[in-house]
């Protein structure tokens, strides 16, 4: 999401700010992936609901690609974490914004059939 490791906690509002300028830009496109990195919180990182949020609704989830960031992720929080955070956790994202999210709007920017 553009965030840095810098981008702790209390930064995200600042970041999103940043990030959410390119979303007048049609041709630019967000993953949203590795929010355990950006929390001291744990799982399910509440504190970056919102911020989370403004970013999904400023690139609508068919410009917003869910990823992992697996190898990033501190340990603390497992891969099955990192997926249900968003399919489980984030009750603002309707059924048909996670299908655009968790890949078929990456599938359809690659032009892959889906």
């Amino acid at each position: 999401m553009g965030f840095a490791r810098a981008t702790m906690d209390d930064e995200a509002p600042a970041a999103v700010e940043r990030m959410t300028a390119l979303a007048r830009h049609p041709n630019v496109f967000v993953k949203v992936s590795a929010l355990p990195c950006f929390s001291t919180e744990p799982y399910p990182f509440d504190n970056l609901r919102a911020p989370l949020r403004r970013v999904i609704e400023a690139f609508g989830p068919r410009r917003a690609f869910w990823g992992s960031d697996i190898t990033r992720v501190p340990t603390s929080c497992s891969y099955r974490q990192v997926v249900t955070h968003f399919t489980e956790e984030l009750d603002f994202l309707s059924a048909a914004d996670l299908e655009w999210i968790m890949g078929r709007g990456l599938a359809e920017c690659l032009r892959w059939p889906v």
